[in-house]
C-alpha cells in the first residue's frame, strides 16, 4: 500500500517500517549519485590495497602525536611505489614499412682511417594512421558492334550491386555500417565526414542505405538464427528503445530491443530484434522452435516460453547478488549484516566458477557437485531461517524474496557443466547497443529500428567470432550480390570466412 501525507498509518509498527523503507530508499539514491558504480566485493583483510587504506584511516582517526613522535612515524611510512604499465607490442598482423636509417658518410670512417662495418641494428616501431581516402570508381562498359552486318550492339555487363542504381560501393556501405553500429557515430556525423572530402550525401540517403543493406543481409541472419538454436543454451535480455514514428503510438512510447546470445562455443551468435511490445508473445515468436536451457532474468514475459516442452529456465545469480549488494549499501557503516552472509556464500560460488574457467564440461560438473552444492545447501538453510524474520519492503527483504522466488531456476546450473551461472553473456552482448544509443538517442521509424537490429546482429556476431567488422562487412558486401544458393550464403558467415580472406580487398 502506498501512503501519502493524508493517509499515514496510525500503527507505530507500520510507521516504523515505513520510515525504515524510506531511509533505505534515500540511502540507495544517495549511493547511486555519489558512490562508485561497482558491485565488487571489498577486498580481503589481508589485501595490500585494503591494508593501505586502513592505514590511512587509522592515521586520520588517531589522536595528534607529539612533534617528535610524528616525525618518527612519518619516517616509517613508505609511500607505495606506482608501477609503470608495460607497453603492449603493436599487432603482428599489421603491415610493416621499413625505414632504414644509416650513419652519415663521414661518420662511417673510423678515426684510425678504416671503414666501419655493420655489426647489428636497433629496431623500434611507431604506429601510423593513413587518413580515410575518398575516390570515385568509374565503371566503363565497352559496347561492341559488327560492322559487317546489322547485328545489335552488345555492351559489357554491369557489375552486380547490392543496392541497385546507388552511388554506394561495398566499401562505403561497410564504412557507414561500421561507424554507426561498431563505433556509435550518428549518421549526421558521417555526413559531415564525407562533406570534409567534398562529398555531399544527405543523412536521409545514408539512412536509406542502412535500411536497404539490412534487407539484403537478411539471408545471413536467417542462417545465424539456425545456428543459434543448435546449441542447448540460450541467453536472452532486452532493453528500451525509442522509435519516433511508430504507427498509432506516441513518439515518447517505449519500444524494445531484444538480444539472444548463444550458439556453439566455436560459432557464437548474437542476434538483436526490435519490437514495439514487451509482451510474452514476443519471446514466444523469437524463440519458436528452440529447445534447451533458457537463461534470463526474472521478467515474467519469459514465463510462457519456459512453459513449453523441452525448455528449462535458468536463473541469473548476478541479478540475485546485485540485490544483496544494494541491501549491503544501506547497512550501518562498519557493521556486518545479514546481506554480508548471503554475499559471502554467493561470492564463493563465483570463486569456484573462476577456478573452473578453463575446465571441460565433465570436470566443471564434478566440481560443482562437490564444492558448489554444499554452499547452495548452506545458503538455502540461511534463506529459510532468515526470510520470516525480515520485512519484505526493505532492501534485504526484496533481495531475500527474489532469491526465494527464483531458487529452483538459480540452482539449476549445477545440473550440467555446460550451463552458465548467470546472464552476463546477454548483458555484455547488449552493452554496445546501449552505448551506441547514448549517441544516436532514438530510431526515426520502425524500418530504421529493424535495420539497427539487423546490423548490430551482424557486427556483434562478427566480433564474437574474431572478425574485424569493417573488413568482414566489406568482404560479404562485395560477394553478396553474386550469392544465389544456400552454400553461397553459408560461405559468408563469420566462422566460415577467415580474417585473412576478409581483409583482402
Amino acid at each position: 500500500m502506498k501512503f501519502g501525507a493524508d493517509n499515514l498509518p496510525d500503527d507505530p509498527v507500520l510507521l516504523k517500517a515505513l520510515i525504515l523503507q524510506l531511509q533505505e530508499e534515500n540511502a540507495l539514491l544517495r549511493h547511486k549519485l555519489f558512490s562508485p558504480k561497482s558491485e565488487r566485493s571489498p577486498e580481503g583483510a589481508d589485501s595490500p590495497q585494503l591494508a593501505m587504506f586502513n592505514e590511512v584511516e587509522e592515521l586520520i582517526e588517531a589522536p595528534a602525536a607529539e612533534p617528535a613522535e610524528a616525525e618518527a612515524e612519518a619516517e616509517e611510512v613508505v609511500a607505495p611505489v606506482k608501477r609503470r604499465g608495460k607497453r603492449k607490442p603493436l599487432p603482428a598482423n599489421l603491415p610493416r614499412v621499413e625505414v632504414i636509417h644509416e650513419l652519415p658518410e663521414h661518420e662511417r670512417t673510423c678515426a684510425c682511417g678504416a671503414c666501419k662495418q655493420v655489426i647489428g641494428e636497433e629496431t623500434s616501431e611507431q604506429l601510423e594512421i593513413i587518413p580515410m581516402q575518398v575516390r570515385v570508381i568509374r565503371h566503363i562498359r565497352k559496347t561492341y558492334a559488327c560492322k559487317a552486318c546489322e547485328t545489335a550492339p552488345v555492351t559489357a555487363d554491369k557489375p552486380a550491386q547490392l543496392i541497385e542504381k546507388s552511388l554506394a560501393s561495398p566499401s562505403v556501405l561497410a564504412m557507414l555500417l561500421t561507424t554507426k553500429y561498431a563505433d556509435g557515430i550518428p549518421l549526421y556525423r558521417f555526413e559531415k565526414m564525407l562533406s570534409r572530402h567534398g562529398v555531399d550525401i544527405p543523412r536521409q540517403t545514408l539512412a536509406r542505405w542502412v535500411i536497404q543493406s539490412g534487407e539484403q543481409l537478411q539471408p545471413l541472419l536467417n542462417l545465424m538464427r539456425d545456428k543459434l538454436f543448435e546449441y542447448p543454451v540460450l541467453h536472452c535480455d532486452e532493453t528500451r528503445l525509442q522509435v519516433l514514428h511508430e504507427p498509432g503510438r506516441d513518439p515518447s512510447a517505449q519500444s524494445w530491443m531484444w538480444v539472444q546470445s548463444g550458439g556453439p562455443p566455436d560459432k557464437p551468435v548474437i542476434l538483436f530484434d526490435y519490437t514495439a511490445s514487451r509482451a510474452q508473445e514476443v519471446p514466444l515468436r523469437l524463440l519458436d522452435g528452440y529447445r534447451g536451457y533458457l537463461m534470463t532474468d526474472d521478467y515474467a514475459g519469459y514465463n510462457a516460453v519456459a512453459a513449453r516442452d523441452g525448455i528449462e529456465r535458468l536463473g541469473c545469480w548476478a541479478h540475485a547478488r546485485r540485490k544483496f549488494v544494494e541491501a549491503q549499501k544501506v547497512q550501518p557503516k562498519g557493521k556486518t549484516g545479514r546481506a554480508d552472509v548471503a554475499l559471502s556464500l554467493i561470492n564463493k560460488l563465483y570463486g569456484i566458477e573462476r577456478d573452473l574457467k578453463d575446465a571441460d564440461h565433465s570436470e566443471r560438473l564434478d566440481v560443482r557437485q562437490q564444492r558448489s552444492q554444499p554452499l547452495i545447501d548452506q545458503l538455502k538453510a540461511w534463506l529459510d531461517k532468515t526470510q520470516p524474520q525480515v520485512a519484505g519492503q526493505t532492501a534485504l527483504g526484496k533481495a531475500i524474496n527474489y532469491l526465494a522466488s527464483n531458487w529452483s531456476r538459480l540452482v539449476r546450473y549445477i545440473e550440467g557443466g555446460h550451463l552458465p551461472i548467470d546472464n552476463n553473456r546477454a548483458e555484455n552482448a547488449i552493452r554496445p547497443f546501449v552505448i551506441g544509443r547514448k549517441n544516436w538517442l532514438f530510431s526515426d521509424t520502425p524500418k530504421g529500428a529493424t535495420a539497427s537490429a539487423q546490423i548490430y546482429s551482424l557486427i556483434e556476431t562478427a566480433k564474437a567470432n574474431g572478425q574485424e567488422p569493417y573488413a568482414w562487412l566489406r568482404h560479404i558486401l562485395e560477394r553478396l550480390p553474386a550469392a544465389s544458393r544456400v552454400e553461397d550464403y553459408e560461405a559468408l558467415l563469420p566462422w566460415n570466412c577467415s580474417p585473412a580472406s576478409a581483409s583482402a580487398s
